[in-house]
């Protein structure tokens, strides 16, 4: 999988960056703007959600590489600080990568370091491409 565009598609509606995209681990950051608010002005739980699924799919696709597509399965997302503006980091790792699924967890932290989210997704990986969707 390539390096992808920081602005294609809902990456761009988050404003993800990708400063580390490999098999082992991929880092994303992205700054909080007040689109990605919930009305009482801090960062929305689907946001950190969007962004751990992204970085462990980026990072699960990149290991998987030729073989066929990955497809996440479950998302399970703890939030522990609430945030309403600066840089944030997403850096994911890989806690387990098997023949038929991969599981990677991933923590969000801000500029001081502090971990402001933390999730694992667990991944489907799919060799025949043409079933996904069926």
């Amino acid at each position: 999988m390539s390096q992808p565009s920081p602005t294609a598609g809902f990456n761009g509606v988050l404003g993800l960056e990708f400063p580390e995209v490999g098999p082992d681990k991929v880092v994303l950051t992205f700054t909080v703007e007040p689109h990605l608010h919930q009305p009482y002005g801090i960062v929305h739980g689907g946001v950190y959600c969007s962004v751990i699924e992204t970085a462990a799919s980026y990072a699960g696709a990149m290991w998987f590489g030729d073989r066929g597509n990955v497809v996440g399965v479950s998302n399970q997302t703890d939030f522990l600080r609430a945030v309403r503006e600066g840089k944030l980091t997403a850096t994911a790792l890989p806690v387990h990568r098997g023949r038929l699924q991969q599981l990677w967890v991933v923590e969000i932290t801000d500029e001081q370091g502090r971990t402001v989210a933390r999730g694992q997704v667990r991944l489907q990986n799919i060799e025949d491409a043409s079933r996904l969707g069926n």
